[in-house]
């Protein structure tokens, strides 16, 4: 019953889309019909500023954490630990509640990463923030995480399992992302 809970619960997690309500309850628009109709944090940021943007990203990034978090509070294995943070994201780039057409994962990585290796990805979130205050890209940005986070995590000393969940998650991510470019490039806008 708790791997069943921890399923169900981390995917409609994922699900909230923190990007879409802010814009539809704080500014009153559909945040899948500005720039590149991505339902995530760097489309708010880009279209509704700086505060939706911000709220988007804690917002999603939270989302991550708390699958990890409850699957930890129900006691179930560390695989299933995992699990819940693939679900989470998965919930995140396709949302049962807009038609499976989300965001591309990157800031709910980041939460579920950051609540599984702390240490390492606040080594790498620093060199992110570094890259993003620089060059404002979210793909330059997300170089850190996708190439360094396996090498720093192996150096702070994280298991193997652990180690090749850090290159699997942000593939995932990378996934989502490759489609969501597609679709932005077969309407004509550009992304970032």
């Amino acid at each position: 019953m708790s791997i069943f809970l921890v399923t169900v619960i981390s995917y409609l997690l994922g699900c909230i889309p923190f990007a879409y309500l802010i814009g539809r309850y704080a500014r009153h628009v559909d945040i899948r019909e500005l720039g590149d109709g991505n339902v995530g944090a760097a489309n708010a940021y880009r279209q509704l500023g700086f505060w939706a943007g911000t709220g988007a990203f804690l917002g999603d990034a939270g989302k991550g954490a708390a699958a990890i978090y409850f699957a930890r509070w129900l006691g179930v294995s560390q695989p299933v630990v995992l699990v819940a943070g693939v679900l989470a994201v998965a919930g995140h780039c396709w949302p049962v509640f807009l038609g499976f057409r989300g965001g591309r994962g990157m800031s709910t990585t980041l939460g579920v990463l950051l609540s599984l290796v702390p240490g390492a990805m606040s080594v790498v979130m620093a060199v992110s923030g570094i890259c993003f205050i620089a060059t404002r890209s979210v793909i330059i940005t997300a170089v850190p995480i996708f190439v360094a986070l396996p090498l720093v995590a192996w150096l702070f000393a994280a298991t193997g399992g652990i180690i090749a969940y850090c290159i699997i998650l942000p593939c995932i991510a990378g996934f989502a992302h490759v489609i969501s470019a597609r679709r932005a490039r077969e309407a004509g806008v550009r992304t970032a």
